[in-house]
């Protein structure tokens, strides 16, 4: 089966479960991690995230689905963002400070085919860094709520 394929299927299910560690949200529309996760060991700690994110932007830039919302940005800033993100939600010790999700993303009419373009892009830049499939899966999982908030409602 094809890799894209199981990780669609895992965002999917992890959109419908409601499991008690990701029951809580915080105030950034994020569901809050446990600390001390094996996880952000797994995406080489906070060095690892931000090689991660410079390979993601690069990517995020070539890709005509997914350049079109990224080109005009302060790119800095969102990599910035995104590590703290990606940090807090692999259960590192960062916080993101960032603004939530729904308010940050209203104005971009981003689809569906949008996100999932995104996600295509984020496993690319995975692959690439050498990020275990299952870490990749669990990252995956962890995101997959805030496809509510990103993607404009019809």
């Amino acid at each position: 089966m094809n890799k894209t394929l199981i990780a669609a299927a895992l965002v999917c299910a992890a959109l419908l479960g409601n499991t008690a560690a990701w029951a809580q949200a915080t105030d950034t529309g994020m569901a809050k991690p446990m600390m001390d996760d094996p996880l952000y060991k797994t995406f080489g700690e906070k060095p690892g995230l931000v090689k991660l994110m410079d390979d993601f932007m690069v990517r995020l830039l070539a890709d005509p689905r997914t350049g079109p919302f990224f080109k005009p940005a302060n790119q800095q800033r969102v990599k910035e963002q995104l590590v703290d993100q990606f940090c807090m939600l692999t259960g590192g010790p960062c916080a993101y400070k960032g603004v939530d999700m729904k308010t940050s993303h209203r104005d971009l009419e981003i689809n569906k085919a949008n996100f999932n373009a995104l996600v295509e892009v984020l496993q690319q830049a995975m692959d690439a860094q050498g990020i275990p499939f299952r870490a990749q899966n669990q990252l995956l999982a962890r995101l997959a709520p805030m496809n509510r908030d990103i993607i404009t409602p019809k």
